[in-house]
């Protein structure tokens, strides 16, 4: 254990409600989340009781409308929450994450009716939800999903199909669903939000992963699942724009969570290069260490000011895909070197699972492939540089 705690981050926040909200954060992730994570990852325990306690603090809402239940936070404060988190537990940050995207469809192309009804729930009544998008034969091309719902009368739609790899899967209260309605491609997709406890909906058993074993991830199967048309979301055939839109946002999530995670790192590789001896002094003392741990905190401290960029682009009502395929890009990739280089300072102990950084290295590997993976970034990034008609 680090002899003396981590300095916390200096960070510029726009309110005195934002700063009295992270010192909220801060004492949660203290008291509540860092003790346990250790041992709860390595049993592969989903922490249930702490999202109702973050839901009961109002944490699940930040960057929506108080009047359904959130907290008017600007993303520019929502995400830095998301980073103190993630530093603290990547299974809480990004589990926050992941219900902030699952809400993202009802609370933005909802009706006033369906927002009135659902959003106080989703918001602040401590459920939890998942997003529904990827297929296994549809990953990275996301728009070839086969799931389809079919109309009944004027009443239901029935979704029959599998959708993979979806945090939350099993344990989740309500599942955000992208299925196909009409015809070929993304313009015969809409998109659904569907109760945990529909009569057809089941979950396999989750998969066995290198990282993040607290957090379940698993298959969702529709059997005929019979849905009302109260709850669609937006129009017929919307959804495919409802599901990018959506995840624009939520790659901004999954960028503040890689940088939290490489602080984590970062504070765990400075303690441990301060008390750790060798040749008669502190390794910290030796230049190629030092050098080490400057480049890891310049990449941290790029990595946040690149997300915090794309954030107040998006506060500000202004395109931001381009920069949030850039945030999650840089973020998640220097997560992976940052952690890879504290496993190197700590040396043997580094590989040792008695040491955290060994845990974070293989979180990091997951944020490069999640919610579109990093190959998917570079690719949105050139079509935004060269126009859409580049491929």
């Amino acid at each position: 254990m680090p002899d003396r705690p981590p300095t916390p981050v200096d960070r510029v926040l726009p309110t005195a409600e934002a700063r009295q909200l992270m010192t909220l954060v801060r004492d949660i992730a203290r008291r509540e989340i860092a003790p346990a994570a250790a041992a709860e990852e390595d049993a592969g325990r989903f922490p249930r009781e702490l999202f109702t306690l973050l839901s009961e603090s109002g944490l699940l809402g930040l960057p929506y409308d108080s009047a359904h239940g959130g907290g008017d936070q600007p993303y520019e404060v929502y995400l830095q929450v998301l980073e103190e988190l993630a530093a603290a537990r990547l299974t809480v940050g990004l589990g926050v994450s992941v219900h902030t995207l699952a809400a993202y469809p009802l609370a933005a192309h909802g009706t006033r009716e369906q927002r009135a009804a659902q959003l106080p729930a989703v918001l602040g009544g401590g459920l939890l939800g998942a997003y529904c998008l990827s297929e296994p034969s549809s990953g990275s091309d996301a728009a070839s999903l086969r799931t389809r719902a079919v109309r009944e009368g004027r009443g239901d739609w029935v979704i029959t199909g599998t959708k993979a790899w979806i945090t939350h899967g099993g344990i989740a209260d309500f599942y955000t669903v992208m299925a196909r309605t009409g015809g070929e491609g993304a313009r015969g997709i809409t998109a659904f939000l569907v109760p945990a406890d529909a009569v057809g909906l089941s979950a396999a058993a989750p998969e066995r992963k290198m990282g993040l074993k607290g957090s379940p991830t698993a298959q969702v199967h529709f059997d005929g699942v019979r849905v009302p048309d109260a709850r669609r979301i937006g129009d017929e055939g919307q959804g495919f724009a409802i599901a990018l839109a959506a995840l624009d946002s939520g790659r901004l999530g999954i960028a503040a969570c890689a940088v939290g995670l490489a602080q984590a790192a970062l504070d765990e590789a400075v303690a441990y290069a301060v008390r750790r001896r060798q040749f008669g002094r502190p390794i910290a003392d030796f230049q190629g260490l030092r050098f080490l741990l400057a480049d890891m905190a310049t990449r941290i401290e790029a990595g946040r000011a690149l997300y915090l960029a794309a954030a107040r682009l998006r506060d500000a009502g202004r395109p931001f895909a381009r920069q949030a395929a850039m945030a999650k890009l840089h973020c998640t990739d220097a997560a992976m070197q940052i952690t890879v280089d504290a496993v190197q300072v700590l040396g043997g102990y580094g590989y040792s699972a008695d040491f955290p950084v060994e845990r974070y290295l293989r979180e990091a590997k997951v944020l490069q492939i999640v919610e579109g993976t990093n190959q998917i970034q570079r690719m949105v990034i050139a079509r935004h540089l060269l126009g859409p008609e580049s491929r």
